[in-house]
């Protein structure tokens, strides 16, 4: 069970409804905008996420330096480092090509959903049976890495 509260789920909410009003306003939301983008076409998704990443990257800045703690769940501020590795290497590979195959990104295809391109439900079909593979594979991975136990 959860300790956190309902002002937690509702500022959830409230990002995400900010998160989706922003890519579709952007016109982020449509696929067509993305696949020209990735084809250097329309380089406007490069200036949507460089602004996303000023503004967050001010936000956490001033959060952390001012706070100490987390405003909504009283957490303390910590960094979390995650190393380079084959997984992040391969991980950004697969998704890549994913991206590039569905021509929508995880955020957008939900927001997309929201100004009724209906077909890109088969995309987030997609992403949720991807990550529901890839949390089987790493669940049989680790229990063969466990190996059998041995009886003395």
């Amino acid at each position: 069970m959860s300790d956190r509260g309902p002002a937690f789920y509702l500022a959830i909410l409230v990002g995400g409804l900010i998160f989706g009003f922003g890519l579709a306003y952007s016109h982020m939301a449509r696929p067509e905008v993305v696949l020209a983008f990735l084809q250097f076409e329309d380089l406007g998704l490069l200036f949507v996420m460089g602004g996303a990443a000023v503004v967050t990257g001010i936000v956490f800045t001033l959060a952390t330096n001012t706070l100490d703690h987390a405003p909504i769940t009283g957490k303390e501020y910590v960094r979390r480092v995650k190393s380079f590795d084959r997984n992040v290497v391969v991980g950004g590979v697969v998704f890549g090509a994913g991206w590039g195959l569905s021509g929508i990104c995880p955020g957008a295809a939900y927001a997309s959903v929201g100004i009724g391109n209906w077909p890109i439900l088969w995309a987030v079909a997609g992403m949720f049976l991807g990550a529901y593979a890839q949390g089987r594979l790493r669940s049989r991975m680790a229990d063969s890495s466990a190996g059998p136990a041995t009886a003395d």
